[in-house]
């Protein structure tokens, strides 16, 4: 048995979306201290951008004719798949960067498509916490309700594609200290709050989950 972290901040020191995996992994480590954690981070080190057009063209390849890079890129897409499918329980801390998803949480997104079998759901029915950060407010009836490119995204990969046993735990504002915001920092105080009670339910819950899988 074991707990599958991804983070993919490029800021790993002040990470906002990190603060709610560990909590989620402290509570997922409390209820089973002797299993592993296997990490990913994608911010300190990240996958080879040019990586999923080699997995991708290697496997409409016949083996014996693929190159090198195709060959590598190949193994590395399914090393990637068989640590989902390792894990009892997964936890991803992915932040919005951009309005949308980051380019090196996408290569990894597209290198498990690839290694995967086709259609394949290699999350399915697993106990799975997206913790998903957002600098600004994009709630409704905020000036950038809609520019959110990111959450609805990762929604359909893991819980539609992926069929993951899925919970999001949500923080906005996270840089609500910035200068010209100052305004919302009690919003963002309330909000910070809500998301760190969120994700120790969400880290006891998968943790109670995996128990019984």
């Amino acid at each position: 048995m074991s707990l599958f972290r991804l983070d993919a901040s490029i800021l790993p020191g002040t990470s906002a979306g990190a603060e709610l995996a560990d909590i989620v992994e402290a509570e997922w480590t409390a209820v089973h201290p002797d299993e592993p954690v296997v990490r990913r981070h994608l911010g300190t080190d990240p996958l080879p951008a040019g990586a999923w057009v080699q997995a991708h063209t290697g496997a409409l390849t016949p083996e014996p004719d693929r190159t090198p890079a195709q060959r590598d890129a190949r193994l590395l897409a399914e090393s990637l798949v068989a640590e989902l499918e390792a894990a009892e329980a997964v936890v991803l801390a992915v932040p919005l960067y951009n309005f949308g998803v980051s380019q090196h949480f996408k290569t990894w997104v597209d290198l498990v498509i690839s290694g995967a079998p086709l259609a394949c759901p290699v999350l399915k029915d697993k106990p799975t916490v997206l913790a998903t950060v957002r600098g600004g407010g994009y709630a409704p009836g905020t000036p950038r309700e809609g520019w959110d490119h990111s959450t609805p995204y990762l929604r359909r990969i893991l819980a539609d594609v992926w069929q993951a046993d899925l919970t999001v735990v949500e923080r906005e504002l996270t840089l609500a200290a910035s200068p010209g915001m100052e305004p919302l920092g009690d919003l963002a105080a309330d909000l910070h709050a809500k998301a760190l009670t969120a994700a120790g339910e969400a880290g006891r819950d998968i943790a109670t989950t995996s128990t019984f899988r």
